[in-house]
């Protein structure tokens, strides 16, 4: 079974028909199955989310983007700074970059002033962070490679794996 294709499919729709993604990658159910539960022991999968668009419920919150340029720590570089802000729960996501900064934050927050306060009082105060850019997202069109204007007809080539 090619394991590539697996985890392809697997990141684009988690709850497929398992009957229907062992015959795309011609293997049996329980081979899919064995595969599976094997890549998540050795975390290469690492869990299974739903994409859900919440401009279409009645969830009041702000997405914000920051960057952070980081002074590395000897022998730890960036790695230090980032699990500890890996800790928070308003944290999303923290990936280290090239280019201009050192680390993009993806952060949620219920208003404008909570986003800010935390900038403000838990990440520019933090040793290691040497300046911060925040970056309000405005509206979302497409995550994950999933678009959010997308009507049941779209959804058919979804599975072509």
């Amino acid at each position: 079974m090619n394991e590539k294709r697996l985890l392809a499919a697997l990141e684009k729709d988690a709850f497929a028909d398992r009957e229907q993604l062992a015959k795309a990658l011609k293997c049996t159910r329980d081979e899919l199955d064995d595969t599976i539960k094997r890549l998540e022991e050795q975390k290469v999968i690492v869990g299974y989310n739903a994409m859900v668009d919440w401009d279409k419920t009645n969830r009041e919150y702000i997405t914000a983007m920051i960057e952070l340029k980081i002074s590395p720590i000897r022998g730890e570089g960036f790695d230090k700074v980032a699990r500890r802000i890996s800790k928070y729960p308003q944290v999303k996501s923290v990936s280290l970059m090239s280019g201009a900064y050192d680390i993009l934050l993806t952060i949620e927050g219920r208003t404008l002033t909570e986003v800010a306060l935390f900038v403000s009082q838990r990440l520019a105060p933090m040793d290691g962070v040497l300046s911060t850019a925040t970056h309000f997202v405005l509206k979302k069109y497409k995550d994950k490679g999933i678009s959010y204007d997308v009507s049941e007809e779209d959804m058919r080539g979804l599975y072509n794996i």
